[in-house]
């Protein structure tokens, strides 16, 4: 139980930290691309669905026994995204560079799992 505690509180708190300065830097965003002002609901609300996955961590985290099957979609959040990083940096879409979200998502959705089936009634 303490394992998943620190698991879904890190994560939570490290998204929020990684998630946050993004929202004003969308200039530094629009310098390799095509700037996020061209497209701003999809960029601002990946954005807010992100955050919002980083406070329902927190609140697996607070109690992850009671939130235990909330884990789940938290799990396909990790993995949809992290599978998605390998589809398109494998056909050629995105660049190395752009792929390299891929890791920290990765051990956060193994951790995940981990909390998951350590986590029982």
């Amino acid at each position: 139980m303490t394992f998943s505690k620190y698991v879904f509180t890190g994560a939570g708190v490290w998204g929020i930290v990684v998630l946050t300065p993004l929202f004003w830097l969308v200039d530094v965003t629009g310098r390799r691309y095509t700037p996020p002002t061209d497209y701003p609901q999809f960029f601002y609300g990946f954005l807010s669905v992100a955050m919002a996955w980083q406070i329902a961590f927190l609140f697996i985290g607070s109690n992850p026994l009671r939130f235990r099957w909330l884990m789940i979609p938290a799990i396909i959040e990790k993995v949809g995204y992290v599978s998605m990083l390998i589809i398109f940096y494998s056909s050629g879409r995105i660049s190395a560079i752009d792929a390299q979200p891929a890791w920290p998502d990765l051990l956060l959705g193994i951790l995940f799992i981990v909390a998951f089936v350590k986590t029982r009634a």
